[in-house]
Order: C-alpha cells, then structure tokens, then sequence
C-alpha cells in the first residue's frame, strides 16, 4: 500500500493517529510530527529522467508541498536528517544517486505582495533574500569572498549569472524549484489588462530576463536541474516562446497521479483513521460523498484513474477527526479559484464575450469536446481550444473520454467545482451588469423551497428580476442558456445540489435538485423539465403542448427507482417550465407517486 501515516513523531504519539496536515505544506515537519502522509516519492525517481520540468495542476492541489518535498530530497543540506523524514517511503527504502547532493534555489513567486505599482521592485527584493539564502547555507563551498562578491552584484539577473558561472566552472550543481511561477502574471491580468500584461513578459520586461537568465544556467551546465510548477502555461510560453528550456510534463499518463489522492489512497486512509478509532463513520458512506464532491481529475488522455483534489479532502478529514461531525459546508472556501482570474476572460468592453458563451454551454451540457492544448499565449485565449485547455489547466474541467486522436470530452469534475462555474456565471453577470437581484430574498426563497417544498415563491421572484433587469435577456436565449441561468441561482446559498442531464427512467432530466447531505432538515427535492420557444407570436400556440410533453416526462423520472435509491427520504416533485425568450410562459408542479 502506497499510504504512510507519517513518522510517528511526537504529535502522531500523543494522539494515537496520524494529524491532519490541512493548510501546511513544510514537508519535513509533516513528517517529523507525524502527520498523514500519503506516499508520492516514487515519482521522484520518475521525474530524473527529466533535466527541467514543467508540471501545472490546480490550485491547492499540493504543489508547494511537493516542491518542499523536493528541497528535502536534493538539498545538500538536509543529508543528515534524510532519514528521519524519508524513512518508510518508496523513495526511503531506495533512494537515488542524486538525493542530497544539488545547492537548492527554491522560489515562491506568491510569497511576496505582486501589487502592479511596485511588482518589480519586490520581485527583486525577493529574489535577493533567496539568493543570499541559498550561498550562505552553503558557506561550506562558497568562501566568504565569493559569497560577499555574488551578493555585491546590483541586480538578481547579476548575482544568478555570477553564481552560473562560478558553479559552471567548479562542478558545483544547483537545482532551481519555482513555485507559482505565474501568481503575479495573472493579477496583473486581472487587474491591468493586457497591455501591462505583455510590458513584463516580451521584449525586456524583468520576468522575461529571468528565465533568459534561468535558461542561460542549463547551458553553462550550472543548473543541472530545474522545476517549475504553476496553474496554467500562458505565462511560461510568454516568457521564453514557449517553454523551450525544458519538458513539460503536466499532459503526461505516468505523472496523472503525482499530485491528488486516487480513491484507493483516500480509502486506506479512512480505513486507517476508523481501525485507530479516530474515525466513527461508514467508510464506504464517506467515500461515496467525497467522490461526488472532490474526486473526478484526470490530467492526462490515456490515465487510467481519475484523483481526488488534495486540500478538499484533507479539508474534510481536517473537520472529521477525531470522530467529528465533518465539514456544515463541504466546499473548502480556499479551494476557490477566484473570479477575478477569470473575469478579464469572459468580458470584452464590459460586455459578456464568446469565452463566457462558451463556459455557460459547457456548464449546461455539463461536457464539450475539445483538444487540449500544451502551449499558448495570453493572446490567443480567445481562440475555442486554448480557453478550454485552461480551464481543464485551472481544475475546472477534466477529461472524461478520448473521443478520437486529437480531441477528448471533457466535463465538470465534480459538485464543488460545479458550484464554483456557477458563481463564476452569477459574478460575470454582475460584471456586465446584466443581472444583479436580491440574493438575500433568494437565499430565502430556496430555503422555503428546500425546507417546506414552496417553489413558486421562488420562481415568481425570479421572474420579476428578469422583469427588472432588462440586460439579460440577450443571455437568454436557447434552452441550454436558460438552464445554466436557473441553475445558477438555484445555487446562491447552497440550500440545493444542482445535478443536470441526470438519466432517469428512459430519459434524462434538465435539473435534479437535491438537499446537501450535511442538512437532514431539508427534505424537498425537485426534478425540473424545462422547454423553450423562440419569442414570436407563431410559437405561442404551442405552451400547452410543452407544458403537456413536460409532465408526461416528469411523471416518468420521478418513478424511477434511481432517484428514490439516490435520495431516500426526499420529497420530491416536479417542475414544468416553459420558457419564451426570458419570459416564463407556464409553471406547474406534478407531485411524485406515493409508493407503498
């Protein structure tokens, strides 16, 4: 078995389990103290066969812990406690002949305020600090004169060339750790645009100089080896063309399961906290729900497992043990990608652009067929392929199935990331001012929904804001459109989980809604069928006949046994919805079949 409970160290001892690691990621002391720790070392020996790596993966998805993992391996510093971290890993029992040998730069470009006005003077200021760092820990092969010599240099650019080619010259191999390498790239997206965007990566903008300089010390031979992590590979193809001074390795099936926990992994650990009586609840439950809200990711096309998203599950874990109730929210606040990362993308002029057009049909589809792209510059993210290859970079869609050579279906991972697209849509609303209600009288209303099982309320006040807010209708236009837009705000105050395109009986419904499984006080679900017809007097004639299709549909799904297995205990009922344009030309409920 892959998973190891840490060290037990002090902290592990007093407990009697292994503590949570949630929100750390110091390697060494996870395991000096014990913590849970599940084993990945084995793909640092997969990872040698590579001079200079590139690897994205979400965020929080464990990347700074993996690349303080590598400075515990490589540094030559930390030989001496090289035992008491990596005893009982893969890589503990047999090590490589590089553990322990390389001076370690290792840099974290969101460890510093990346404010726009004074970004390269604390860029600088920061590189410095790292580099003075790194020379003197390793006082042992830099005499005084040379480190006070280095350190005299006026710029990073000046200290790392002189360190290239003082190690170049004596043998004396460095490895380079980047951790977030794009973190200010991308606020500086968000917030100034694309021209301020582009000052710093092309021509002689400082981070373009950087990797020059970066790319200068694999050719001399002094930077034997080179990793750099982030969420997306805009920037890296901004400032060196493309990422030319090294592989990249995101896309790749043996690195699929580097990062993320497999569902074999989590359960050995939820079999090993309830075996040590730290853990009280059916493992097989628990599991079933964290695959519905935190498994799903596969990065590459031909992996065969899909992994669970790191920080969620630790999140989870971190609220459950010992023999607690678990999380009231199952979403992790922190494991937000914020929309302001993503805003600059779905607005043009403040008016929603064919990006947003296509997150919001990929939302309601719940999948789109796409190549994914390995390389791309910020201005090509208009183009179909290069938007949705981000998303899948940022966590926001994954691959489902190869649909041929080039392209593959990719879907929303999971239910926390599906609450997140649909934030995502509410907040770009907002953004070009199309739609901006009540939510606290939504928030209400879905309660009572939830709770009493009172929809119209709802959709009456739902209604009237489409009334008030003439900007939207231009969104609303097709089937698809108007169920990602309900859906959307069906999610405000998650009294709800929003699953669509869910097969039921012979058919598939547009909306099943159903109470989170942490409020056992909401008991009202509802199965939602919805029907469009284009704004003309020609198309009036048939609502009732919609209206007629829908409840016979209705009827069907809410007879499946599927849905009374999925959810015993829910009320449920259903809800015909006929749409013209924006305007609601029919609602009516069909209640489910009382069983005996």
């Amino acid at each position: 078995m892959d998973t190891a409970a840490g060290n037990q160290g002090v902290t592990g001892a007093a407990t009697g389990y292994p503590v949570v690691p949630y929100g750390r990621a110091h390697f060494k002391g996870i395991r000096l103290e014990g913590c849970l720790y599940v084993d990945k070392t084995r793909f640092l020996r997969q990872l040698e066969s590579h001079r200079h790596v590139f690897f994205i993966r979400p965020r929080r998805f464990g990347k700074t812990c993996w690349l303080s993992l590598m400075e515990s391996y490589y540094d030559r510093n930390e030989a001496e406690d090289f035992d008491a971290v990596f005893g009982g890993t893969d890589i503990g029992e047999r090590p490589t002949p590089d553990r322990s040998r390389y001076v370690v730069l290792r840099f974290n470009f969101s460890a510093f305020n990346d404010a726009p006005e004074t970004l390269e003077a604390n860029f600088e200021n920061y590189c410095r600090k790292v580099f003075a760092d790194a020379v003197e820990r390793n006082s042992d092969i830099f005499s005084e004169r040379v480190i006070e010599r280095m350190c005299a240099e006026p710029t990073i650019i000046d200290k790392l060339l002189a360190l290239f080619l003082h190690c170049g010259g004596r043998g004396i191999p460095l490895y380079v750790l980047i951790d977030e390498y794009d973190n200010f790239a991308n606020t500086i997206l968000a917030q100034r645009g694309a021209e301020a965007y582009h000052a710093f990566t092309h021509g002689g903008g400082f981070y373009r100089n950087f990797f020059a300089t970066l790319k200068a010390g694999t050719e001399n031979g002094s930077v034997e080896r080179l990793f750099v992590t982030g969420v997306s590979p805009i920037t890296m193809d901004d400032v060196t063309s493309g990422f030319n001074i090294g592989t990249n390795v995101s896309l790749l099936p043996e690195y699929n399961e580097m990062l993320g926990f497999t569902d074999a992994e989590v359960r050995a650990v939820l079999e090993d906290y309830r075996r040590r009586g730290a853990f009280d609840r059916d493992v097989e439950e628990t599991l079933g729900l964290m695959r519905e809200w935190y498994n799903g990711y596969r990065f590459a096309r031909t992996a065969e497992n899909v992994v669970h998203n790191t920080n969620m599950v630790l999140y989870y874990l971190n609220l459950s043990v010992p023999n607690r109730p678990g999380p009231e929210r199952l979403i992790d606040s922190n494991a937000r990608t914020d929309y302001g990362k993503l805003r600059h993308l779905l607005l043009t002029a403040r008016r929603l652009n064919g990006n947003f057009d296509l997150l919001r049909e990929t939302v309601g589809e719940g999948a789109v067929r796409s190549e994914i792209v390995d390389s791309f510059p910020q201005s090509d993210l208009t183009r179909r392929e290069n938007f949705l290859s981000l998303l899948h970079y940022f966590g926001l869609l994954s691959i489902r199935a190869r649909d041929d050579a080039a392209a593959v279906r990719l879907g929303i991972p999971n239910q926390t990331v599906r609450q997140l697209m649909y934030g995502y849509l509410r907040g770009a609303y907002r953004e070009a001012e199309a739609f901006s209600p009540d939510f606290v009288a939504l928030e209400r209303l879905t309660w009572r929904m939830a709770a009493e099982g009172e929809w119209r309320p709802f959709v009456e006040r739902l209604c009237e804001a489409l009334a008030e807010h003439t900007g939207i209708r231009d969104y609303l236009q097709g089937e698809k459109a108007v169920q990602s837009f309900l859906a959307a705000y069906l999610t405000v105050a998650g009294h709800f989980v929003v699953h669509t395109e869910v097969e039921l009986g012979k058919g598939y419904a547009d909306i099943v809604l159903t109470p989170p499984a942490r409020h056992p006080e909401l008991r009202h679900g509802f199965v939602v069928e919805l029907k469009y017809l284009r704004r003309s007097p020609a198309e009036e004639a048939r609502v009732p006949v919609l209206a007629e299709q829908s409840a016979v549909q209705l009827r069907g799904y809410l007879a499946a046994r599927r849905l009374r297995d999925m959810h015993p205990g829910t009320v449920f009922t259903g809800l015909a919805l006929v749409f013209r344009g924006w305007e609601l030309a029919h609602s009516a409920e069909v209640p489910q079949a009382r069983t005996t």
